[in-house]
């Protein structure tokens, strides 16, 4: 027998042992019994299927699971009649445990006010593609609301930031919102509904009535308040050019255009004079 020979044949009784031994640990772990550990559960009542903004509570849309007693959802329920006939006012996913917090008090009904804060009020405005971003006017986001209107007693238009960081509640009218949802279509933009304070919707509402307002988007992050002094038509396209004025001489006739006076300067912004160490400082007064 040379020396191939006796190799392979090691080879094949080294593979042959390592089956045997590995086909023996499987079936002793087959074989082993189950070790369950039974964790302590407490029932949580959850959203069945997703839920969207002000849709009244019925059984079609819960259902009760096991939760892990040790992880308690603050604020659940463990049975649904305290959750039945009420509004939601922010929307619940699949799956997703029901609270206090993300339901209307009992007796308030749905829809949309449930959803509006005490102290503040919804108001909406009509938009078109324009006005809306484009469509990006979406619940949820946040606004800044300008106007143009042309100043009375005077030649000019201006165009000032009225509102800043305000909420949209929602976007197009409820017919649009179903329409939409049936056809699996974007919802159309043609009404913003904004939530404001009562001064904020008296200055919206005159607003609105004097001249043409528009929505610009804002960054979510980005909550300081908009501080801007408007733009005039006359500061847009430049001062106006000098009238012509004709004068009349002896044998000749002169047209000559005078040079209108300068624009006064801005008011100069009330400044306090701020001492600290050696060092002097003016600094703005808002």
């Amino acid at each position: 027998m040379n020396r191939t020979t006796r190799f392979l044949i090691v080879l094949l009784v080294a593979v042959g042992a390592a089956a045997l031994a590995a086909f023996a640990a499987y079936r002793a772990v087959s074989t082993m019994p189950v070790r369950e550990v039974e964790v302590a559960g407490v029932s949580a009542v959850v959203a069945a299927r997703p839920i969207p903004v002000g849709t009244v509570v019925t059984k079609d849309h819960l259902k009760i699971v096991t939760w892990p007693a040790r992880s308690p959802v603050p604020g659940g329920f463990a049975q649904v009649e305290p959750v039945l006939n009420r509004g939601v006012i922010v929307a619940v996913a699949e799956n997703e445990p029901l609270t206090e917090t993300k339901l209307a008090p009992v007796g308030a009904g749905g829809g949309l006010p449930p959803t509006i804060p005490e102290g503040m009020r919804a108001m909406s405005v009509r938009t078109n593609e324009v006005i809306g971003v484009a469509g990006f006017v979406v619940p949820g986001t946040r606004v800044d609301v300008v106007v143009t209107v042309k100043l009375p007693n005077q030649q000019d238009t201006i165009s000032r930031v009225v509102l800043s960081n305000v909420q949209v509640l929602t976007a197009g009218t409820r017919y649009d919102q179903e329409k939409a949802k049936e056809d699996g279509k974007p919802i159309p933009t043609s009404v913003v509904t904004l939530l404001l304070t009562p001064e904020d919707a008296e200055r919206l509402t005159l607003a609105s009535n004097e001249g043409q307002i528009m929505l610009t988007l804002r960054n979510p992050m980005d909550v300081a308040p908009t501080e801007t002094q408007g733009v005039r038509m006359g500061s847009l396209m430049g001062a106006p050019s000098p009238p012509v004025v004709e004068k009349a001489l002896p044998g000749r006739r002169v047209v000559a255009r005078v040079q209108a006076p300068p624009p006064p300067p801005p008011p100069k912004p009330y400044t306090v004079e701020a001492i600290r160490a050696a060092k002097r400082t003016e600094e703005p007064v808002h």
